[in-house]
């Protein structure tokens, strides 16, 4: 009453009104709800309290005993460790008493891990009255409880484990210290501004005092780091390491919030996802943090420490033969962004997620890691426009077991589109699994039956889709057997309107980069993959083409999309020399 009224009431009543204090008149910015109780009428809702402030006579011995026998057990007796409610102890007529109570109540203090302070007031002289409910207010919004252990005298395990994975984030050189560089930047980064020098000098100094491998090289060590938040915390500052978790992305339970881990990515039916600049940057950043050897590759113990920072190790053994790997078969910086890639591309809630746990929102300063993913436009419209900004395409390799599937996909470990084994007989069932940018259909040349599987995978799903469909032939070391489908798969692929079937084999490598160049080309560009003119596998001229060329210059399509294309993948190399030089002799004459 003394708090609202501003002044002592003459006559107090046997239980206040219940009082609500708006937000803008606390010092927190929330509002306070106050149910007062008294000795004789106590309710069974205090169990829902957020805080309860036990309210004693500092002039009355009896009143400090029944804390301990009465009070304490009424709203705490029945719960466990970790989940009861703070207390706040009030020791009221502080005008009548000379001394302090303090002497008596350390020991009350001691005992209950759940009582966060002690505050003496005098609500007939208005001391400390708005005080102990900014307290209060403390209690709720910067709990000591999933922090420190006061019986222990130390943080919490859940705490250091947060606080270990900041530090970690924070030690950008991986020198496993902080430097005044680092700590003024997790300074500025947490509260706004850098400490002056003298400051951060300060703060060395009461570490090095109080610890032995607190401060290292004139930084600030693991230990160092987390003996001054159990400092704050013991000094009744705790808000200090609650603002730094909190900008963290934990909440109350030390746990990463699913607003921080999982920000809302609208992706449409017919767009994927892909990394950008920003997310490449970040990754390339952590790769050289890491990469402690400088060798351009991540060790087993490299990628571990990488990972340190997330509960789990998000990349299990098969990445080891998912991506290219280097001499010492170890993850390649390129085979790193290729798993990276695939996993913005296929599962980009749990990329988010993995970008999170490493500070991704911290580090970039930016609202959150959706801003590391490009979410593309829809197939559609790029089919529309003739033309595609995408940089990931995914190519499903599909054939009856034994075709050598998985050999072909190990040759293209080096190339930048996402591949995925598909085999006929038991995942290719339902229509949804035919979905992605381009379809490799593969068959054994020495199997007589094996182009049966891929002529009636093609017609089941492939005719009317428009997805591109690259046929190619494997084992072509081999000798030849004749298919027993009605047609041979070359003029299968001709009455079909697709390109001529091409051939692979482990050990004739210079058709390697051929045919990727086919498939990455048909992704790019589904819409010249029927093309009557144009065969991409024989390249050959036939009547008129020059004459589509020629229309095609005209409209700008040639400069606008086949343009990155050449320079891509080099046309020189990829085009005949006739189409080549028509080409750009159309384009000298549109210019």
């Amino acid at each position: 009453m003394s708090l609202v009224g501003e002044e002592f009431p003459q006559q107090v009543p046997l239980r206040a009104e219940e009082i609500t204090i708006p937000a803008d008149v606390t010092p927190e910015k929330v509002p306070t709800h106050i149910v007062d109780y008294s000795g004789v009428c106590v309710s069974n809702d205090i169990i829902f309290a957020n805080v309860v402030c036990v309210v004693y006579d500092v002039t009355q011995e009896e009143t400090i005993d029944k804390i301990r026998t009465k009070w304490i057990p009424l709203v705490n007796g029945g719960a466990e460790k970790g989940s009861k409610i703070p207390i706040i102890l009030v020791g009221n007529k502080s005008d009548l008493r000379s001394g302090s109570s303090m002497e008596t109540i350390l020991p009350i203090m001691n005992q209950f891990s759940e009582i966060e302070t002690c505050v003496e007031c005098s609500a007939k002289n208005l001391k400390n009255i708005s005080e102990l409910f900014y307290y209060a207010q403390k209690a709720v919004l910067h709990p000591t409880a999933p922090l420190y252990d006061p019986e222990d005298k130390q943080l919490k395990p859940q705490c250091v484990r947060a606080l270990s994975r900041i530090f970690s984030i924070s030690d950008q050189d991986n020198d496993h210290i902080l430097s005044d560089a680092e700590l003024n930047c997790f300074q500025k980064l947490c509260f706004g501004n850098p400490l002056a020098p003298q400051a951060l000098e300060d703060v060395k100094t009461v570490v090095w005092k109080n610890t032995s491998d607190g401060v290292q090289d004139n930084g600030l060590t693991l230990n160092g780091f987390l003996f001054l938040n159990t400092l704050f915390i013991q000094r009744g500052r705790h808000e200090t390491t609650w603002t730094i978790l909190r900008k963290f992305g934990y909440d109350d339970t030390l746990e990463l919030t699913d607003d921080y881990l999982y920000p809302p990515l609208r992706v449409s039916v017919g767009c994927t996802t892909e990394l950008n600049h920003l997310g490449h940057q970040f990754l390339q950043k952590l790769f050289d943090k890491y990469d402690e050897d400088k060798d351009s590759a991540l060790s087993p113990a490299e990628l571990k420490n990488l990972f340190s920072v997330l509960p789990y190790m998000p990349w299990g053994p098969e990445v080891y033969s998912n991506v290219p790997l280097s001499d010492d078969n170890y993850i390649s910086q390129h085979g790193y962004f290729c798993q990276w890639m695939l996993s913005a591309y296929l599962d980009v809630h749990r990329c988010l997620e993995h970008l999170g746990h490493l500070g991704y929102p911290i580090l970039m300063e930016r609202e959150s890691q959706t801003s590391a993913i490009t979410v593309t436009r829809k197939k559609a419209l790029d089919l529309e426009k003739r033309q595609t900004q995408r940089t990931v395409f995914l190519c499903k390799v599909i054939g009856p077991r034994g075709t050598g599937k998985t050999d072909f996909l190990r040759a293209f470990l080096q190339r930048s589109t996402e591949l995925e084994e598909v085999d006929v007989e038991t995942e290719f069932l339902k229509a949804a699994d035919a979905a992605c940018d381009v379809a490799c259909l593969m068959y054994d040349v020495s199997d007589p039956d094996s182009f049966n599987y891929c002529a009636s995978i093609y017609k089941q799903h492939y005719m009317d889709s428009g997805i591109p469909c690259v046929v190619v032939g494997s084992k072509a070391d081999l000798i030849e057997a004749k298919q027993h489908h009605g047609m041979s798969p070359s003029e299968f692929c001709y009455k079909h309107r697709l390109p001529s079937p091409l051939r692979f084999s482990t050990l004739l490598t210079h058709t390697h980069t051929h045919i990727y160049s086919k498939l990455t080309w048909a992704a790019m560009y589904p819409c010249f993959n029927h093309y009557n003119g144009l065969k991409w596998s024989g390249w050959t001229v036939k009547d008129g083409l020059t004459d589509c060329i020629y229309n095609i210059v005209q409209t700008g399509f040639i400069l606008k999309t086949l343009l990155p294309c050449y320079l891509l993948f080099q046309p020189q190399n990829i085009l005949p020399a006739t189409i080549w030089g028509a080409v750009c002799t159309l384009m000298r004459k549109k210019n």
